[in-house]
């Protein structure tokens, strides 16, 4: 099955935006933010009807890679893709790398960050963080048996199936049919 409509799902911090980079160079497809897509400057919202329009309009591409949960629109993205991949990394491993991302890039914000969003520490998001293996995983899990029955989907639990995973797409990729 050719992936062409791919959603990459998992907590903050488990890798989301660096395997999207990563995969849509290798299946040289468009890669969508959700972050990008969803925050305005300032760290502002779009209305619900509004954010749900974006959503159903991008959808309806013929290709494309999106990383981020956004639960909120996942019941038009599950249908709308081909493929999902759920980077199910360890908590911990998670609240990590999101505290060296704001380290790192709270002077100038991050380059998969809408523009006008500067990365800030958010004890809010923390917790999100923290509850996100029994609050929001099991949702998402429902949400993606309700809508992808004969879709690939994909469970990477560590970097390491991450490089395997984009090992073998990248020399399938390269095989000349």
């Amino acid at each position: 099955m050719a992936m062409k409509r791919i959603l990459i799902l998992g907590s903050g911090g488990a890798g989301k935006s660096t395997f999207a980079r990563q995969l849509a160079a290798v299946l040289k497809i468009e890669l969508i933010h959700m972050d990008v897509l969803y925050w305005l400057p300032g760290w502002r919202e779009p209305s619900k009807e509004e954010w749900r329009r974006i959503v159903a309009e991008t959808v309806k591409q013929d290709a494309w890679l999106m990383d981020g949960n956004y639960t909120g629109s996942l019941d038009i993205r599950l249908p709308a893709c081909d493929t999902v991949i759920f980077l199910d990394a360890p908590r911990l491993v998670c609240i990590w790398r999101v505290l060296k991302r704001v380290m790192l890039f709270s002077k100038y914000g991050r380059p998969d960050m809408a523009e006008g969003c500067p990365e800030r520490f958010d004890w809010k998001f923390m917790l999100y963080l923290w509850g996100y293996p029994t609050q929001v995983k099991p949702r998402i899990q429902k949400l993606i048996n309700l809508h992808c029955e004969g879709k690939k989907v994909v469970w990477l639990k560590s970097q390491e199936e991450m490089n395997r995973f984009l090992a073998e797409v990248g020399s399938n990729a390269s095989v000349k049919v």
